[in-house]
């Protein structure tokens, strides 16, 4: 059964308290249901996430920062959206939903958080719309629970991963894969175990080569039991930020490689969605439908 986080709770009260780009996290959903590909019975609404779960990454000092609504303006600005207690509950809630999908995972081979990706925020700061790294929040829980004992995070958005590099870079059993934008945002990356830095304008039949190289690698290198799968659809050609040119279906094959390398070695995967800029809000919506509905086919759901 495959198994979606999804809260509409705190979309609904932030796009009225701060106008964010929230659609996307209505509309997927609606597509999903809409095609027939999934029933309300699929969704569930995950609660906020511990803070003790929070801490197993983050710094101290930082969360409760966030917590107080009294982190620098500075830092505010380096998050990028005004500070208020129904986005830090947002992030508690996008946190849990991915720790609760990570679970089902190991159940079900692969599971989804409609929303998630967060991988800018780092150990001590947030940065780039993300307050809080909820990947590394759930690796790290299921580490702390003995649910993984190797752990491989694949990050495709068109963005470094720079939030996950930085906290895992001690880490021997997390092992950080990257595969960006080089000339994109954040303009200073960290380092992940393994970067792929991507020319602009690249292209379906270069970036699936290289992807093809690095997944091997990657997975003979980490020897995971547990995949974190970032899934953001801002490579796109119509992507306003992105720089990079695939089309829909290069996406699409894209997330079939991932999840085909995930199922032949019977690893589970757990999916955030990451970003998508377009202008039009239907590209954005299609590819990520695109991602779980490549996922029901390749786990025979």
């Amino acid at each position: 059964m495959l198994r979606i986080a999804h809260d509409a709770t705190y979309i609904h009260s932030l796009r009225e308290g701060h106008r964010f780009p929230m659609l996307k996290y209505e509309l997927i959903p609606a597509q999903l249901l809409h095609e027939g590909l999934v029933s309300s019975a699929n969704f569930f609404e995950p609660e906020l996430a511990k803070i003790a779960d929070i801490l197993l990454v983050h710094d101290k000092d930082y969360v409760q920062s966030l917590l107080d609504l009294t982190l620098d303006a500075r830092m505010v600005r380096r998050i990028g959206f005004p500070l208020s207690k129904e986005l830090v509950e947002r992030e508690l809630c996008i946190t849990e939903g991915t720790i609760q999908t990570s679970i089902f995972a190991l159940e079900y081979g692969v599971a989804f958080n409609t929303a998630g990706g967060t991988h800018h925020a780092g150990r001590h700061f947030g940065e780039g719309f993300c307050l809080l790294n909820d990947q590394a929040v759930a690796a790290a829980y299921l580490i702390d629970r003995k649910l993984a004992q190797r752990i491989l995070i694949i990050d495709l958005d068109v963005h470094q991963g720079n939030g996950t590099a930085h906290i895992f870079e001690k880490q021997q059993q997390v092992f950080t894969f990257s595969m960006h934008g080089e000339k994109n945002f954040p303009f200073i990356k960290e380092t992940s175990d393994l970067d792929v830095p991507l020319d602009d304008g690249i292209q379906d039949d270069e970036y699936l080569q290289l992807l093809d190289r690095h997944l091997a690698l990657v997975f003979d290198r980490a020897r995971p039991d547990f995949v974190f799968y970032q899934a953001g659809v801002d490579v796109l050609a119509t992507d306003k930020l992105g720089k990079l040119k695939l089309s829909e279906e290069g996406c699409r094959q894209r997330d079939e490689r991932v999840f085909q390398i995930c199922r032949s070695r019977n690893i589970p995967v757990q999916v955030s969605m990451g970003g998508g800029y377009s202008v039009q809000i239907k590209d954005i919506v299609n590819a990520h439908v695109n991602t779980y509905k490549t996922a029901i086919q390749v786990f025979d759901l």
